[in-house]
């Protein structure tokens, strides 16, 4: 229904491009208007493979709220489509163009507005990188813990638009428990303020949570009260191999149940490994099965290691190996971030799943997705958040190989389906966006449908507002 509508659009969209860029202008420097096809064709998509992608009809980088609300404004009057985008480091298609639309680009709205140590909070704009504010709120020892791998890259308007989540997650959270208030322009162009600036409360329904997570589809994000925490101390990095992901797996399952609080709890499988060496010669052990790496940022690591260390050899780990120090660390972390990168170097091109189980299942997960690349003999490389249960089975495929890229759709499928039936869920931080919208269907069910739909009539009766993402 909703293509159908955009569909609809996309004549009238082309025939108001003219008037539509004039509009703009009338309250945008021309700086901040794009309409040269071959710049804007690059704003056109994230980096999700299969999702559909159209041609905008101009892209605009404010740089205040203000512009942000001069943008609403002209969208509705014209009835024009606007997809909000951050750094396009994506990967479910959520900051895909439609044809005709505006693309909103966040990334100029850059600044950090405010720390303060007391409160421990930070006050931002959307185009911050989180990278950038982690180093910031640092110097006043302070940590903002949500730590995406593409944590150099992406921004915290895309974090919050995805409720993305990180390294640290089994330890801290992720970024839901750390936006406390927003600011957000509406479709129509007027500006809601959601929550506070205080630990707590509960003043109304919690618009702010209704936000994360919310990929656009509401609102745009053009400032955030973000929670902080005290620095921690410099983390050590354990690394266990095991002969097989269920090894592994239990080993995960002894150290929750042992009552440890790990500040990062990681597991790659032995394709993630090779691939990693491939592109980088860490020289990482390629004889493993499954490589846990567990991390404690307490003031006596090495003995959390120690304990964790023994908890691992119970499970079956054929070598433990602490790190000697920070650098070794960093090293291993390295490792770990740059998993989907080197993946995707093994056939040019990858479809990454974002399944997330219950721990306990977590070993039955990775021996199901065994069996899956078995069946469509496909390379598939497992990297997880083991302490949290979010594991991203990555699809391995030549995108110009007609079967090998049904194969590979086939796959992400039925590992989808896997993790339902492990009581799972389909997305734990990269959301739902063009990629899994038949599967949020199937996950959340036909009277959560209706009432998530209600919600997006209610912030968006144009639907104006990325069209044709999640629903």
């Amino acid at each position: 229904m909703i293509m159908s509508r955009i569909e609809a659009r996309r004549d009238e969209d082309t025939v108001a491009a003219g008037p539509l860029v004039d509009r703009l202008l009338g309250g945008l420097p021309a700086e901040a208007v794009l309409t040269d096809p071959d710049v804007t064709v690059s704003y056109a998509h994230d980096m999700a493979s299969f999702c559909p992608a159209g041609s905008p009809a101009v892209v605009v980088l404010p740089r205040t709220a203000e512009q942000v609300q001069h943008v609403m404004r002209t969208a509705t009057e014209l009835r024009v489509p606007v997809v909000p985008q951050g750094a396009r480091t994506g990967l479910s298609g959520a900051a895909n163009a439609t044809d005709g639309c505006i693309v909103l680009s966040l990334t100029k709205m850059d600044r950090i507005l405010e720390i303060d140590p007391v409160d421990r909070i930070a006050v931002v704009e959307p185009g911050v990188i989180n990278a950038a504010l982690s180093r910031a709120v640092a110097e006043h020892g302070l940590a903002y813990p949500p730590d995406p791998s593409s944590w150099e890259m992406c921004t915290i308007g895309g974090n919050i638009g995805t409720a993305s989540g990180g390294l640290c997650c089994v330890k801290y959270g992720v970024t839901a428990e750390y936006v406390l208030g927003l600011d957000v322009v509406l479709a129509d162009g007027r500006l809601l303020t959601t929550g506070r600036r205080t630990v707590k409360g509960v003043a109304g329904y919690d618009l702010t949570r209704l936000f994360v997570g919310s990929e656009g589809s509401l609102g745009i994000v053009v400032r955030a009260v973000l929670a902080l925490r005290p620095k921690p101390p410099e983390q050590l990095v354990l690394a266990a191999e095991f002969a097989s992901g269920a090894a592994a797996s239990d080993a995960v399952c002894r150290i929750m149940a042992g009552g440890h609080v790990p500040s990062l709890l990681e597991l790659m499988d032995r394709t993630t490994v090779k691939a990693v060496n491939d592109m980088a010669r860490m020289g990482l052990p390629e004889s493993t099965e499954a490589l846990l790496l567990a991390a404690f940022d307490t003031t006596d690591p090495a003995a959390d290691l120690a304990a964790l260390g023994a908890l691992c050899e119970e499970a079956g780990a054929t070598q433990v190996v602490p790190a000697e120090d920070a650098a070794e660390s960093e090293m291993l972390l390295q490792a770990r971030r740059m998993s989907l990168v080197a993946l995707e170097a093994v056939k040019g091109t990858t479809m990454i799943d974002d399944v997330c189980v219950p721990r306990s299942r977590l070993g039955e997960l990775i021996e199901g997705v065994e069996r899956i690349s078995e069946k469509h003999g496909l390379t598939i490389g497992v990297v997880a958040h083991a302490g949290d249960g979010n594991t991203h089975p990555t699809v391995c495929f030549d995108a110009s190989d007609p079967d090998e890229s049904r194969r590979a759709r086939e796959s992400f499928d039925e590992i989808m389906a896997l993790g339902l039936e492990l009581g799972g869920t389909i997305t734990g931080e990269h959301g739902v966006g063009v990629l899994k919208k038949e599967w949020l269907a199937r996950e959340a069910g036909p009277v959560s449908m209706e009432m998530q739909r209600a919600v997006k009539r209610a912030f968006d009766p144009l639907d104006i507002l990325n069209p044709g993402k999640l629903f």
